[in-house]
């Protein structure tokens, strides 16, 4: 995987101050330098523009950035344009942002290649700059409005984190990095105490104050980039996050949920005298042959677990089954 932060792989174009960052940014794969400042020229003034100059750097630089459009050009020596857009659609992270090939091939057969195999538009050569800012504009606009809309569908309503559908997506995605970088990946779930009794005594209004609470206090404490946290169903809540071996996450744990208990929360006094969650979790360096779902599960046994032995503490696993029980 290319670092962003290594020009020596490509020409990074556009200071990242406040106004680069609230910028729409664009990556631009050519082998030709004339075409690719060409193109740069047309749109710097309007977009953060990234330039790269061979089909492998381009894929790199796709990988690891965040980027709202692809302008590829279609001929390149070694892997061409048509071979780097069949890449990008079987990638889970570039799949999504849309390429305009940039091409001199004007036959039907080489547009319709393009357009099987996922491109949104083509650009023919020699550029015509109104041409080549409407094209861009439109597809900018077209992927701003299906990210918002797919955010959307991807926010729990509720509490304003991440919902089952984006877990089961992110998931995939941090899953594989974890493999490939061979770092330690926890993943864990969370259940609210005797939510059901709460619910009972108190009402469903005061229920969703109790799961929006309770979120906002996870959320709170997993806050690094490669953290994740998710309300999987209910009063359910699952996190995953890299890094930290099983101990370290089980003593992080322990402070989450000491966290919710320390909100005072007043409980059914026949219950609990206030508001907790139990927490099971596991720890691991995934391989190419384990299967994040496996290891969903183990983390729900380990919940199971610690509901099983008195609710409001955490149990820990790493990947030899080795346990750690709070209280």
């Amino acid at each position: 995987m290319a670092n962003k932060n290594d020009l020596k792989r490509g020409d990074r174009v556009g200071s990242k101050d406040k106004e680069s960052k609230d910028k729409e940014s664009i990556l631009i794969v050519d082998d030709s330098l004339t075409q690719a400042a060409q193109l740069k020229s047309i749109l710097e003034n309007d977009y953060d523009i990234t330039l790269t100059h061979t089909a492998e750097d381009g894929l790199s630089y796709a990988s690891t950035g965040n980027y709202s459009l692809i302008l590829l050009d279609v001929v390149m020596p070694g892997m061409d344009g048509f071979t780097l857009l069949k890449k990008l659609q079987e990638e889970i992270i570039t799949q999504s942002v849309p390429v305009i090939l940039i091409t001199s091939l004007s036959d039907i057969q080489h547009e319709q290649q393009g357009l099987t195999l996922g491109a949104v538009d083509y650009i023919s050569k020699p550029f015509h700059p109104l041409i080549v800012k409407a094209r861009v504009n439109t597809h900018i606009k077209l992927y701003k409005y299906r990210k918002q809309v797919e955010r959307q569908s991807m926010t729990d309503q509720l509490t304003g984190i991440a919902n089952r559908r984006q877990h089961d997506f992110y998931s995939i995605i941090k899953w594989n990095e974890a493999t490939r970088l061979q770092v330690p990946f926890s993943v864990c779930m969370f259940d609210i105490d005797y939510f059901k009794s709460y619910n009972d005594t108190f009402g469903h209004p005061a229920g969703d104050k109790v799961i929006t609470s309770v979120a906002k206090v996870i959320s709170s404490h997993l806050q690094r980039s490669t953290d994740f946290v998710a309300r999987y169903g209910g009063e359910e809540f699952v996190a995953f996050f890299l890094g930290d071996n099983a101990k370290r996450s089980f003593k992080y744990l322990k402070k989450i949920r000491q966290a919710v208990e320390d909100l005072h929360i007043a409980h059914d006094p026949t219950t609990a005298p206030w508001v907790t969650v139990s927490i099971g979790g596991i720890t691991l360096v995934p391989q190419r042959d384990n299967s994040y779902e496996i290891y969903l599960k183990l983390a729900d046994t380990m919940l199971y677990d610690a509901k099983k032995f008195g609710r409001n503490r955490v149990v820990w696993a790493n990947e030899k089954m080795e346990q750690w029980y709070e209280k």
